[in-house]
């Protein structure tokens, strides 16, 4: 009997301690979490950029060349390169010899930030950048992109050429194959950064003109013309209209006939009307 109640008491004793443990464990076990998520929030783990292996002073950077590692945030200095920024480094120049495994900071790739140079760098020789007042439906409803191409057309009210006392509005294409170096304050360099557009969501865009087109464009905003942008395909670089004519409402009671019919037979290819 005496035996009976030892047996049972250190089962009991045993559950006990065993309950005791669990939840001594338990306890520890959400102190660790609590200390990894602790760390987590300290010590955010980042991707980016350097080299695999040795490179040698004004060395070309390929895809072969570029590492992508693992650091802690605040371990490295602010003018590391991002991993989202790798399309800007490819066919880049080295200022200096690097070690293997070393990161790769925009001091180190001449020329260094394209991003931080601003929109300056992007403008060719000879050009200007100017922007103008288009958004929403006047640039094809937010659908027109930085390095888009578009033709520039307005519509303005000028003194009629019959009668002096009278006004007209005209229609006309200012400009054909522009260049758009940004649509708000978002350019290619800043898309590619970012990696998501603005949707639509901006109220001017930035061509690249000749600085007699700038005054040109200066002049019809001033004369309170509207502006409207027309989209190209990228592979259209060649297509040109020579003789585009002035467009108001008797153009178009002459014309629209001609044009419908043009439509069917040259853009869509029917043989008989």
């Amino acid at each position: 009997m005496k035996q009976r109640i030892v047996l049972i008491a250190s089962v009991i004793i045993g559950l006990i301690a065993a309950a005791l443990t669990g939840q001594y464990l338990k306890a520890k076990d959400n102190e660790v979490t609590k200390t990894i998520a602790d760390l987590h929030g300290r010590y955010t783990l980042v991707t980016v950029l350097g080299v695999k292996k040795q490179t040698s002073t004004g060395q070309i950077l390929t895809e072969a060349d570029i590492g992508h590692f693992s650091v802690v945030e605040g371990s490295v200095r602010g003018h590391v390169i991002k991993d989202s920024e790798c399309p800007m480094v490819l066919n880049r120049r080295l200022l200096h010899a690097m070690e293997k495994e070393s990161l790769l900071y925009w001091s180190d790739i001449a020329g260094g930030d394209p991003v931080n140079k601003g929109l300056a760098d992007d403008i060719k020789g000879g050009m200007r950048a100017i922007s103008i007042d288009v958004g929403g439906t006047a640039a094809v409803s937010g659908m027109v992109n930085p390095s888009d191409h578009v033709d520039v057309i307005g519509t303005f009210t000028f003194p009629s050429p019959q009668k002096s006392t009278e006004m007209e509005m005209v229609t006309m294409t200012i400009m054909q194959d522009v260049l758009v170096l940004a649509t708000g304050r978002e350019t290619a360099k800043s898309r590619l950064v970012n990696g998501a557009s603005q949707n639509g969501g901006y109220g001017a865009i930035t061509i690249e003109v000749t600085p007699r087109e700038a005054e040109m464009l200066v002049f019809a905003q001033q004369a309170r013309g509207r502006l409207v942008l027309s989209l190209r395909n990228p592979s259209d670089g060649n297509s040109y209209e020579k003789d585009l004519p002035r467009v108001d409402f008797s153009k178009i009671q002459e014309e629209i006939k001609t044009l419908n019919m043009d439509r069917q037979v040259r853009i869509l290819g029917k043989r008989s009307l």
